[in-house]
């Protein structure tokens, strides 16, 4: 009698419903691709291509011949990209899948699995694209990255440069702040050029420089060995090829966005004053008025957010937040969300996902900065921070930080501070509020305390 239950059980199983039909599953590899389409589509449901561009041409001629409109794929490596952008060329939905959501493959695992296995999942919508902004503002991200690159190779040198200085016991970097600046910089090109006078290196100091003629004569006689000059030498071309190659980043740059603005207005509104100082290693070109015509809002008046910051949120995170239903679900694409990690009705963890969001990285900075300013969000860090930690303060005010975000580009609500008082009166509120709860459970009153003029003991 069970087993006859069992059976009746079985056969009334539902399949799955098949919401994409005409979906296909790409198995992406370094030297080769496998593609599956739907069984009966073709006489080999499974196919291998190269990863040559004729072999990717190759590969888009056989999937519309067979009346495909969709495809998913793994995010690999960069292996992808091509695959992605040919597909995409041609008119095919593209799904770039994450593998972490993918990895659970049932049997053996082979190319021909997980093509197969990417395509039912495809098939019945049980997967979801990662987000990939339009086309100009993906050429707008692939330069800034390679410029952030530039930039962290330009700074080894910066560390080569000091090292050669020490080997001479040359303490350039103890006088002055920075020795990539006026003073450095003229000191560092006369030590190349033969000077080894203390007296005469001095003589650059630049007026602005804190540290006197005398302090920077002392700290400049060293023992000038050759191959340590040598050395200093290689540093200073290799930072100053690279600062020429970050140049022509900037007028990639500002070229992508003159194509991003050629439709759009200039706001009526003109821009509001200044807040932010211009940072070292941002573009030589007006960014902040680029950006307010892109967005027809000045995000620099949040605090934390300057001119380039908002420069590689946009890059990172577009221009359009309607990919986001909500300010909560850019949060949670953030991983600046409280996790739900809830099984038998238990909260198990509510930490936060770990994550390599580049936008996030970004918020998190702004959010360390913020820290030291007397505002409302300062106050909020500070505070936090005093509780329950540096980590948890950073997390929560950049998460904050990506709300005003959103909002400001979805919903256009300016930023208002509301001053450094702001947190610290709410949380006296609650406090004194939750004081005179629990004396009231208890049968008492809360009475406040007079206040004693000031100087009357």
């Amino acid at each position: 009698m069970e087993k006859v239950r069992k059976q009746k059980g079985k056969s009334q199983r539902r399949p799955l419903p098949s919401l994409n039909g005409d979906a296909a599953g790409i198995d992406i590899g370094a030297t080769f691709h496998v593609v599956a389409v739907p069984p009966g589509r073709a006489e080999e449901s499974v196919r291998s291509f190269g990863s040559f561009t004729g072999d990717l041409h190759a590969l888009g001629d056989w999937l519309q011949e067979l009346g495909i409109t969709t495809v998913a794929m793994e995010s690999t490596g960069v292996y992808w990209i091509p695959v992605f952008e040919l597909l995409e060329a041609r008119g095919l939905e593209v799904l770039l899948v994450n593998a972490r959501d993918v990895k659970n493959v049932p049997g053996r695992k082979t190319d021909v699995n997980d093509a197969q296995w990417l395509q039912q999942l495809h098939e019945h919508g049980l997967l979801r694209g990662s987000f990939r902004p339009r086309d100009q503002v993906v050429r707008l991200r692939a330069y800034l990255r390679h410029r952030e690159r530039l930039i962290e190779y330009a700074a080894s040198h910066i560390q080569h440069m000091q090292k050669a200085l020490m080997q001479m016991n040359v303490q350039l970097h103890h006088v002055v702040t920075d020795i990539t600046g006026v003073t450095g910089m003229k000191i560092i090109r006369a030590i190349i050029k033969g000077a080894r006078d203390p007296k005469l290196l001095a003589q650059h100091r630049d007026s602005r420089c804190k540290a006197s003629t005398e302090t920077i004569e002392k700290a400049l006689t060293g023992n000038y060995r050759p191959e340590h000059v040598f050395a200093l030498r290689q540093a200073l071309e290799l930072y100053e090829f690279h600062q020429a190659k970050v140049a022509e980043c900037d007028v990639e740059v500002e070229a992508v966005l003159k194509e991003l603005n050629e439709s759009r207005a200039t706001p009526e509104k003109p821009m509001p004053a200044v807040r932010h100082a211009r940072g070292r290693n941002e573009p030589d070109f007006d960014v902040r008025s680029a950006m307010y015509t892109l967005l027809g809002a000045d995000l620099t008046q949040i605090h934390g957010f300057g001119a380039y910051t908002v420069l590689r949120l946009i890059a990172e995170c577009g221009d359009d937040m309607r990919k986001w239903p909500t300010a909560k679900h850019f949060t949670s694409w953030l991983s600046l969300a409280p996790g739900n990690k809830i099984s038998g009705g238990r909260l198990l963890s509510s930490k936060t996902r770990r994550s390599s969001n580049r936008a996030a990285s970004l918020l998190r900075i702004a959010a360390v900065n913020i820290g030291r300013t007397q505002t409302a969000l300062g106050a909020f860090y500070r505070r936090l921070a005093a509780r329950t930690g540096k980590a948890k303060a950073v997390t929560a005010t950049a998460r904050k930080l990506a709300v005003l975000f959103y909002n400001a580009l979805r919903h256009g609500l300016a930023y208002v501070d509301p001053g450094a008082s702001y947190y610290e009166d709410r949380y006296r509120q609650r406090v004194v509020h939750n004081l005179e709860r629990r004396a009231k459970q208890m049968g008492y009153a809360l009475v406040a305390a007079e206040q004693t003029p000031s100087g009357v003991s």
